[in-house]
C-alpha cells in the first residue's frame, strides 16, 4: 500500500502528485500501474503495456514486480526505444535493461523488442509500429528526460507525426544524460540515432504513468508543467491525456510553485 501524496494537483488534463522520496514515489506508480494491469484482465482478459528504462524506472519496476494477483501470463510487454546499431548483450541496451530488472523475472504472455541492430531500421519501425497497432495500449509507462524529452523524442518534438515508431537524433543534452547515468562511457560513445515510439503513438494509450524522481529531472518538470504544451517541452504533451498521472518526488518537484514545504 502506498502512502499519501504530499501534494495532488491537475495541471489541465494532466494529474500531478508529490511523493516524499523516489521509494514512495515509485510504490504509488506501481499500485496505480498494477490497478489498472488488473482491470483490463478482468474486462479484456488482457493487457497491453509499454515500459521505459532508465535510472528513474528503478523503484518503479522493483515495486511493480512485488504486486499481488496480477496474471502476468495474459499481459503483453513493449517498450519506447531503442539506440540504432546497438546489440541486445550491449551495456547499455535497453533491451537488456527490461530483461534483466523486469521480463526475466515475470511470466509475461509475450515480450515485444524494438530491434536496434536490425539490418533496416526503417523496416523495424514499421515492424513495430504493427504490433503496437494490433490492439489498444492499456497502460503507458514512462518517464521524462533531463531535456524534457518523452521516449527518445528531444525538442523539438514532432506532436502531428501519423507514424507509431520512427527513426529520431539524438540531442547533445540528451546524449549526455546517458553518460551521466553512466550507460556510456564518454559522450562520444553515445550513439547518434535511436528508434523510438512517436508523442502521439505514446498519447494514444488509454492511460498513462509518468514516474520523474531526482533533482535532475526538476528543471524538465518544469517546463513541463508550467511552460505551454510545446515541441520544445515533448512531455508537456501529457498535459493533452484524459488519463494521465505524473509521479513526483520533493526534488524534483524542486522547482514547482506548488512544491510541498
Amino acid at each position: 500500500m502506498s502512502s499519501q501524496p504530499l501534494s495532488a494537483y491537475t495541471v489541465d488534463s494532466l494529474a500531478v502528485e508529490i511523493y516524499p522520496d523516489k521509494l514512495a514515489l515509485g510504490q504509488a506508480a506501481a499500485d496505480f500501474v498494477a490497478g489498472h494491469i488488473r482491470t483490463a484482465i478482468t474486462e479484456r482478459g488482457h493487457s497491453r503495456v509499454i515500459f521505459a528504462t532508465g535510472a528513474s524506472q528503478y523503484d518503479f519496476l522493483a515495486s511493480l514486480i512485488a504486486q499481488p494477483d496480477i496474471d502476468w501470463p495474459r499481459v503483453t510487454a513493449f517498450h519506447l526505444d531503442e539506440y540504432v546499431g546497438i546489440t541486445a548483450d550491449h551495456p547499455a541496451s535497453f533491451r537488456r535493461y527490461l530483461q534483466e530488472r523486469l521480463f526475466s523475472r515475470l511470466p509475461f504472455a509475450a515480450v515485444h523488442l524494438l530491434t536496434g541492430d536490425a539490418p533496416d531500421p526503417a523496416a523495424e519501425c514499421r515492424r513495430y509500429a504493427a504490433l503496437l497497432a494490433a490492439a489498444p495500449i492499456d497502460i503507458a509507462c514512462v518517464g521524462i528526460g533531463e531535456n524534457g524529452h518523452l521516449a527518445f523524442n528531444d525538442p523539438p518534438a514532432d506532436f502531428t507525426t501519423r507514424a507509431a515508431v520512427h527513426i529520431v537524433e539524438l540531442d547533445e543534452a540528451c546524449r549526455r544524460q546517458q553518460v551521466g547515468e553512466g550507460h556510456f562511457p564518454s559522450l562520444a560513445a553515445v550513439p547518434p540515432q535511436a528508434l523510438s515510439m512517436t508523442v502521439p503513438a505514446i498519447l494514444a494509450a488509454q492511460v498513462i504513468s509518468c514516474v520523474v524522481p531526482d533533482a535532475r529531472k526538476a528543471e524538465a518538470v518544469s517546463c513541463t508543467l508550467q511552460g505551454p504544451i510545446d515541441p520544445t517541452c515533448p512531455a508537456s504533451a501529457m498535459r493533452s491525456h484524459p488519463h494521465c498521472r505524473l509521479y513526483l518526488d520533493r526534488a524534483s518537484a524542486g522547482l514547482l510553485k506548488d512544491k510541498p514545504q
